[in-house]
């Protein structure tokens, strides 16, 4: 079974706000006040800007990410914690990256796990960054990640469609 995300996390208000900037978002609740806004081909194509692309290792390391994407991350964070997750996984074995924009600049990472490492004692990259955006575990879950609600969609397409 696979899992393949790239999302934004933050809390509802801020991505309600950062959403209206572009037509091609939709903001989806998460527990504990949190919402994630699906980094969908349409989302990612709006925030392209110019389209230039960082050179690998540049910016927060997301090899996607043009400079205007991480230009417009780092305007939203100016009003609190906004972050970028990515992971991909097949049969159990995969990857994780994240990273945590605040006051306009990069605060946490990137984070990355990369394919059969364990996890650090620390916590995955995602649960990390969930935890600097106000996330906590709850009593009788795993970690930040299943306590928010990541596990609902298998992909970022399944959270970019309507709920029904």
């Amino acid at each position: 079974m696979s899992y393949e995300l790239q999302a934004l996390i933050g809390t509802f208000e801020l991505l309600t706000v950062a959403a209206a900037e572009v037509p091609a978002a939709r903001v989806v609740p998460l527990a504990q006040g949190l919402a994630l806004i699906p980094v969908t081909s349409a989302v990612r194509a709006a925030l392209q800007g110019d389209g230039s692309v960082r050179k690998p290792g540049g910016g927060a390391g997301f090899g996607w990410h043009s400079d205007g994407f991480e230009l417009r991350l780092a305007a939203w964070s100016k009003a609190g914690p906004i972050a970028c997750v990515e992971a991909e996984y097949f049969g159990g074995s995969g990857t994780q990256r994240a990273a945590v924009w605040t006051d306009g600049k990069v605060v946490l990472g990137p984070l990355t796990i990369g394919e059969f490492e364990p996890a650090p004692a620390e916590g995955t990259p995602i649960s990390r960054v969930l935890r600097q955006v106000g996330a906590r575990t709850e009593e009788g879950r795993a970690d930040e990640f299943e306590s928010v609600g990541l596990g609902r969609h298998r992909s970022t397409g399944g959270w970019a469609e309507p709920a029904g």
